[in-house]
């Protein structure tokens, strides 16, 4: 019987699986879909994102499927430098969605079981059941990331709250059959509200269109090349022509948010626990970040040394991380509508946004950067530990928490959690920053 299931092989689930086995847990990964998707709802990895996944070794395998390094973000279409930031990494990097879920998915010990869609999730005091693919699957704790319509969700009768849609949009990857020179010819960030191109493998493109036919159309309404076409000509001119739609979907500006990260014994992440307009390339990172914030921590819990209310602790640590994401998009979908309301408001803040010191605190908290917890100091720009254990640099390590704790030698001294955020830096309170994140030492009767 593995210790957690986790419900949906996205980025998120993926990377929360890896996390946990890299604690030495066993997972098993339960996936609606038969084969891995080649479809991407995201292309980018914001710098913290990035920051991840190299000290966990995975960026390497990502790395040759990067279109660009965008040594930029956007506060709804208006640039935000990112080359003043605080990482080794001060950029976006421009990559498919579907490349960064194969990675992680090819260092998973345990293959996904796919072709499993969860229809009924049951409890108790000693584990969850889980029925998907027709079969019970049962395990101790349930990691929720199985995405924006989550089944989970539903049959938990979760509340959902926040704010339906109000307008609509259409992404959608297309093949062109003409195009004017120079358009769509590299990754760049979006310079109009409707119509954004992006050139994919395979000589695909991505389009998001957003006009009056859209926003007259119903949310069921089947996308069609002829729709397409009309919104590229608008943005583009006659010198554009859509060839096949191979895949598109309407989507909203909805922002919703579990109120709870944390159902007994069943715990939700990415898309699962929030909703947010896909603007600025945020959701794939936040989801990314759940995942590296709750693995450890739950990791402790099933293996029986986590202190007091550390598995409580994700939620309290992400759920306002996303909440404040939420408030960001909400704000970004109010600056893109063709109103002359929002365009006097744009006005405003383009010229607030041309400030330094505003446009790096903006740039901090889009890029994942300037994120931090109740308790922690800092980033640390260190590996993560292989077997998933805190890292200690520069300063000894008290008896009975090896088992936690990695030692490397290092001349500015630091606790790293598992999760790369410092907790201690120097000075006295080694021990309580130990006791405080990683419970109580193991006893010499213990170890042996």
């Amino acid at each position: 019987m593995p210790d957690v299931l986790v419900a949906g092989a996205g980025p998120t689930g993926l990377l929360a699986a890896f996390e946990l086995e890299r604690a030495g847990l066993d997972v098993l990964v339960l996936e609606r879909d038969a084969q891995p998707t080649t479809q991407s709802k995201a292309l980018g990895l914001q710098p913290r994102s990035v920051e991840v996944l190299a000290e966990r070794g995975l960026l390497a395998a990502i790395e040759p499927h990067v279109q660009v390094r965008l040594p930029a973000g956007h506060f709804s279409g208006l640039p935000i430098g990112y080359t003043d930031l605080p990482t080794r990494f001060p950029y976006q990097l421009g990559v498919e969605q579907a490349h960064v879920a194969a990675a992680i998915e090819a260092r998973l010990r345990t293959p996904v079981l796919r072709d499993a869609a969860v229809t009924a999730v049951a409890q108790d005091d000693d584990g969850v059941t889980v029925t998907a693919g027709g079969r019970d699957h049962r395990a101790g704790w349930l990691v929720a990331a199985d995405g924006g319509h989550s089944t989970v969700r539903t049959l938990l009768g979760a509340a959902f709250p926040g704010t339906s849609a109000r307008i609509s949009l259409v992404v959608a990857d297309v093949t062109l059959a003409a195009k004017p020179t120079g358009l769509a010819d590299g990754w760049q960030l979006p310079s109009q509200a409707s119509g954004y191109l992006l050139p994919l493998s395979g000589g695909r493109y991505r389009t998001v269109v957003f006009g009056e036919e859209q926003q007259r159309l119903g949310r069921d309404e089947p996308v069609t090349a002829d729709e397409v076409q009309r919104a590229l000509t608008a943005a583009h001119g006659p010198g554009i022509e859509v060839g096949e739609v191979l895949w598109a979907s309407r989507f909203g500006d909805a922002a919703r948010q579990l109120e709870h990260y944390r159902h007994s014994r069943v715990l939700f992440a990415g898309d699962a626990a929030h909703i947010h307009l896909p603007v600025g390339g945020q959701g794939l990172n936040l989801g990314l970040q759940d995942a590296v914030n709750l693995g450890w921590k739950l990791a402790a819990q099933v293996r029986g040394h986590a202190p007091d209310g550390l598995l409580d602790s994700y939620h309290d640590e992400r759920h306002p991380v996303a909440a404040r994401v939420l408030l960001s998009t909400r704000a970004q979908a109010v600056l893109g509508v063709p109103d002359p309301d929002a365009a006097a408001v744009r006005e405003i803040v383009t010229g607030l946004l041309a400030v330094p010191e505003a446009r790096h605190a903006v740039a901090l908290e889009i890029s994942g950067i300037g994120l931090t917890y109740p308790g922690v100091s800092a980033r640390a720009d260190v590996p993560a530990a292989a077997d998933g254990r805190a890292v200690l640099a520069g300063a000894a390590l008290p008896d009975g928490w090896a088992d936690r704790v990695e030692t490397r030698a290092g001349a500015e001294p630091q606790l790293v959690r598992p999760d790369g955020y410092v907790v201690w830096s120097g000075g006295p309170g080694l021990e309580d920053a130990l006791h405080t994140w990683l419970g109580q030492p193991t006893t010499a009767a213990l170890l042996a």
